[in-house]
């Protein structure tokens, strides 16, 4: 069970240079239901996910580059590639990814927390930089983004 807050952002971290970061490119199989190819990096993935906004079913499978690179070929939509920052917030056991998205989706920039239940995901107090929560927006699930043009103005 992936249980997960989506928020933009009013700003960036200060020295956000200083935090792993990982490349990531996926694309879309099928939105209904979610099934994506995903490169992290040079791991490559198949994932299921359930239907729902805050809490939803995912399942991954491992890929070879060959079968990654196939199935990439068969996706609908836009490709997305981001940038993945990974910034632990202090005191806590939570991580903030951090995604800054290439063309077709720049300039957008959102923060994703994962959470272990409900409880702690509805008691999450985002920091100060974080924006708008669009956790319950499902414009901005990344299989609907790759199947429109993403403007953000």
């Amino acid at each position: 069970m992936e249980i997960e807050r989506k928020f933009l952002l009013k700003e960036l971290p200060a020295s956000l240079e200083k935090y792993p970061c990982r490349t990531i490119e996926q694309g879309y199989l099928t939105t209904n239901p979610v099934v994506r190819v995903r490169r992290d990096e040079q791991d490559y993935y198949m994932t299921y996910k359930g239907s729902g906004l805050l809490a939803r079913e995912e399942y991954n499978l491992p890929l070879t580059k060959e079968a990654y690179d196939s199935l990439l070929t068969k996706c609908e939509g836009n490709i997305i590639s981001k940038k993945r920052y990974l910034i632990p917030i202090d005191d806590s056991d939570l991580t903030i990814e951090l995604d800054v998205f290439a063309p077709p989706f720049a300039p957008l920039i959102m923060a994703e927390v994962e959470f272990k239940s409900m409880e702690e995901a509805n008691a999450f107090c985002p920091p100060s930089w974080f924006g708008e929560d669009v956790t319950k927006n499902p414009a901005y699930h990344n299989s609907n983004m790759a199947m429109r043009d993403f403007n953000i103005t």
